[in-house]
């Protein structure tokens, strides 16, 4: 896609979720006045500083109904990063990591590249006792909640299930709850808010990009017991150090500001149109996602080659899309509808569909 542009081709780019919308104004208005009224941009210590972490616990207890403190959280560069150390951090060589697909790629790449395993399990429709009784017992679970891509949004019921399951055989959790705030249908409960999450070992991960459209801002930050904080900030220390001082004062201004409607109503009204643009295409399935900024397309009718259905997709009509294989379930593709303008939204749709009219 990048030769493609460089020589000077338009390409529609529904491969990967990047908004329209700027930050939000308080985040602008809060790097601005800092770079204002600081002038130096000191190192803060590698957790992050201690006043944004108050702020960000102060975040978890009245938003998410977690009681935490600032010795609990680390600020890191993105969710991946968070991801990677509490991964390092909580298993060892060999351990297994339960984790459903379609996933986000991360998931298991971030494993491997540790040399843990990963056991890969089709996500239900319902997480039941019946069926997390019949998986393997893992060392590490990581629950994708809201689910990217799916969009599904995990139940109260569904988390008690899964809190259970895992205190009984003793597994720790990673919950990434970057998409907390995209939510059109149901209701984000945290499973930290649900449990003992000090003694079970549950480890929540947050991040600015896609609530708040701060992609290249590269903030997040991660809830876990305070040994493994202090564990994830050995590792952090000597790669990265500290999240940028200006990312951490943007990531406190974003999370301050809740829930992002008016940006939500936008994406409501393109979810909406695009499915309604496929709804009479034959070869697609496309239901309307609960969350999130994808739309997740079963194709199956049409082709189990994604692979090469997207590399075709982008020689012959120029637009790039996500084939399931990357996130683990081939005869899919991931859409990610909230990049550019509608009518350039329409366009790519178009675009799609003739090429799928062409292969029936």
């Amino acid at each position: 896609m990048e030769a493609l542009r460089a020589e000077g081709q338009p390409v529609i780019d529904f491969s990967i979720a990047i908004s329209h919308f700027p930050a939000p104004r308080p985040v602008l208005d809060a790097v601005a006045h800092a770079v204002e009224r600081e002038r130096t941009m000191p190192y803060t210590s590698v957790v992050g500083a201690l006043d944004v972490r108050a702020r960000l616990a102060a975040k978890l207890r009245e938003e998410n109904g977690i009681e935490a403190s600032a010795s609990e959280i680390i600020v890191t560069n993105g969710a991946k990063q968070a991801l990677y150390e509490a991964l390092y951090t909580i298993a060892d060589p060999g351990d297994s990591v339960l984790i459903f697909k379609p996933h986000w790629p991360a998931y298991v790449a971030t494993s491997q590249l540790l040399g843990l395993r990963p056991i890969l399990v089709d996500l239900p429709d319902a997480i039941t006792p019946q069926l997390l009784d019949s998986l393997e017992i893992p060392k590490v679970v990581i629950i994708n909640n809201p689910h990217n891509p799916t969009g599904k949004v995990y139940t109260r019921d569904e988390l008690e299930h899964i809190r259970a399951w895992v205190e009984r055989i003793g597994a720790k959790v990673i919950v990434d709850e970057s998409y907390e705030h995209l939510i059109f249908e149901g209701e984000h409960t945290s499973l930290a808010a649900l449990c003992d999450w000090r003694k079970i070992g549950v480890i929540t991960i947050f991040s600015a990009s896609q609530s708040y459209a701060m992609m290249g801002w590269r903030v997040g930050f991660a809830l876990a017991p305070a040994d493994v904080v202090d564990a994830m900030q050995t590792l952090q220390g000597p790669i990265t150090a500290a999240a940028p001082h200006l990312s951490q004062v943007a990531a406190v201004a974003a999370f301050a500001t809740g829930a992002p409607h008016e940006m939500m109503a936008d994406y409501r009204q393109r979810r909406d149109l695009a499915v309604r643009l496929f709804a009479e295409v034959p070869w697609i399935v496309m239901h309307a996602p609960a969350s999130g900024p994808y739309l997740w397309g079963d194709v199956r009718s049409l082709t189990m080659d994604t692979v090469g259905f997207a590399e075709r997709l982008i020689e012959d009509k120029k637009v790039a899309i996500m084939p399931g294989d990357a996130l683990g379930v081939p005869g899919f593709i991931r859409l990610g509808y909230i990049s550019d303008d509608v009518a350039t939204l329409r366009d790519g749709i178009r675009r799609i569909v003739e090429f799928g009219d062409l292969k029936k």
